[in-house]
């Protein structure tokens, strides 16, 4: 994202022409590189017909099936995937780490994409279907506020409570304020999430069967939110954020009841999210010294503002796991990843603060090939599985598609590199990749994708930020809430968000922004995606 500025002055333009025309020609010219929404194709069949083209239980694709006899003919060989796997396993002790990214840019990837990219996963193996999707294809927060009306609806506190128009349910740990817990002491889920029939209304955490004792477990929207404790902060971060201005829309409209003030502070978080998710998130992806605004007035009269349909390409392309440490360090002590899985005890013990500058102190590991830490390397065999039934197309394919050169070599994939010691483990990537592919052409997609070096000045490699740029854009900004008739006429707008509550949007850029607003001992302690030392070469 940005690497055709890197020979422009774009500072002396910007201020030629100024930020908001720049903002607009970049954004376009990244969301046109690829084909724009809607596309002909999902993954419910291999052909285009009309069950396809409405159903949006299944993914959509970017680009047509490919099965794999259909080139057969070209002497394309699909290598186990067992054999694929050893690509992405780091070597133990030797992660390579990443000179941009803190852990909060893992964290806070995984919680907005767990929001919209959800494969129909369940502890029940038989009830997966990875064609299909849960997903509400919006950036709605679903991971707060639940993906259905009724989840949301057992998520609310009883309005009948003094102090409660209009909040989530929460309880308070020592001083600070937390997510009601889903499971008793007894383990069994607690009846007021539960349906007539005592079956649980939210969608129980993946992997919940492997957990011993369930007392850290959040009731929350998204069956991924408990994942982590460094995802469940975020999580508790726009819960308390969600309060507190429901809070202040209370006060000020004293003759609204709990429904108005309810979806009002939903419609005033939702867009503050997606307000980070360009002014911080995309913000530290991009490699250029642009700095972004979530100005959604580019994709009013843009071709591309079409109704969002989440790919099967997109699902798999944020499988960034190679993102994450092995080790951790929480409040001092190193920790094994594997330890932090479904338990929250480290949050509630730290406190939110503490959770947030914790993570924000430790240091990413880099996106690629040969990273992958063991306690989700068992991920990316499952995401190569996923590629594979869903007939995606190849690497190259893909690159083609996103106006970007075919790879003719396999060392045009992994790239050369000055330092000696990196330069050699990239051929011995090369060698490797000829082994099992034989030809350039036959590389997978999710091969590929982490197969490149990560990109100067970022922390992903191209292709990925290609079409993590084309999407981030034409997603967020197309939001319900940011159109031309909603955000864009200022009476509707006053009247959505409230003035105060625009406000509140204009006061925030980072989610430290937010964290400060909702929790003690945050001062002057660093908190951010981007590492304090970084700097742009």
């Amino acid at each position: 994202m940005g690497g055709f500025l890197e020979n422009i002055a774009i500072e002396a333009l910007t201020a030629i022409v100024g930020h908001h025309d720049i903002n607009d020609f970049l954004i376009n010219r990244l969301v046109n590189s690829g084909q724009t929404r809607p596309h002909p194709w999902t993954t419910r069949y291999d052909y285009i017909c009309w069950t396809g083209l409405t159903d949006r239980t299944y993914n959509s694709r970017l680009l047509p099936a490919k099965p794999y006899p259909a080139v057969e003919a070209l002497g394309t060989r699909q290598p186990p995937i067992d054999e694929v796997g050893k690509l992405f396993a780091a070597v133990p002790g030797a992660q390579r780490v990443c000179p941009k990214s803190t852990c909060l840019f893992p964290a806070f990837a995984q919680y907005l994409t767990d929001g919209f990219i959800r494969t129909r996963l369940s502890n029940d193996p038989a009830q997966e279907d990875r064609h299909r999707t849960t997903s509400n294809h919006e950036i709605d927060m679903s991971a707060l506020y639940g993906r259905t009306e009724q989840q949301t609806g057992v998520l609310r506190a009883d309005p009948k409570i003094s102090g409660s128009k209009g909040r989530l349910k929460s309880e308070k740990i020592g001083n600070e304020e937390f997510p009601l817990k889903l499971f008793l002491a007894d383990d069994s889920i607690d009846p007021q999430f539960c349906d007539a029939a005592g079956n649980s209304i939210l969608d129980l955490p993946l992997g919940i069967d492997h957990v011993g004792k369930k007392a850290t477990i959040f009731a929350v929207g998204g069956d991924r939110a408990n994942a982590t404790p460094q995802v469940a902060m975020v999580n508790v971060l726009f819960l308390r954020e969600h309060n507190r201005l429901a809070a202040k829309l209370e006060a000020a409209n004293s003759g609204w009841d709990d429904e108005r003030v309810f979806q009002t502070a939903r419609n005033i978080l939702i867009v503050m999210f997606i307000k980070i998710v360009v002014e911080e998130y995309i913000n530290h992806i991009n490699t250029s010294v642009f700095k972004f605004r979530s100005d959604p007035s580019v994709a009013w009269h843009a071709k591309w503002n079409k109704p969002n349909w989440m790919t099967a390409e997109f699902s798999l392309l944020y499988r960034w796991h190679s993102l994450i440490p092995q080790t951790f360090s929480w409040s001092g002590q190193s920790v094994d990843g594997s330890t932090l899985l479904l338990d929250n005890s480290r949050l509630e013990a730290s406190g939110l603060a503490e959770a947030f500058v914790t993570t924000s102190a430790n240091h990413a590991t880099e996106l690629g090939l040969g990273n992958t830490a063991n306690f989700v390397f068992g991920f990316e065999l499952r995401a190569l599985s996923q590629a594979r039934l869903n007939n995606l197309a190849t690497y190259n394919d893909y690159r083609r598609a996103m106006s970007l050169d075919p790879a003719k070599s396999f060392a045009d994939i992994v790239g050369n590199a000055s330092d000696p010691v990196e330069n050699a483990r990239r051929m011995a990537l090369a060698a490797e990749l000829k082994r099992l592919y034989g030809t350039v052409e036959n590389v997978e997609y999710y091969v590929g994708l982490f197969a490149e070096p990560r990109e100067k000045n970022g922390p992903l490699p191209e292709l990925i930020l290609s079409m993590v740029a084309m999407d981030a854009f034409s997603q967020a900004l197309t939001n319900p809430l940011l159109s031309e008739h909603v955000w864009g006429d200022a009476d509707n707008r006053k009247l959505t968000f409230t003035d105060m509550g625009i406000a509140e949007i204009a006061a925030t850029n980072k989610l430290r922004d937010i964290l400060v607003r909702n929790a003690s001992g945050v001062a002057d302690r660093f908190v951010g995606m981007t590492r304090p030392d970084w700097h742009s070469v």
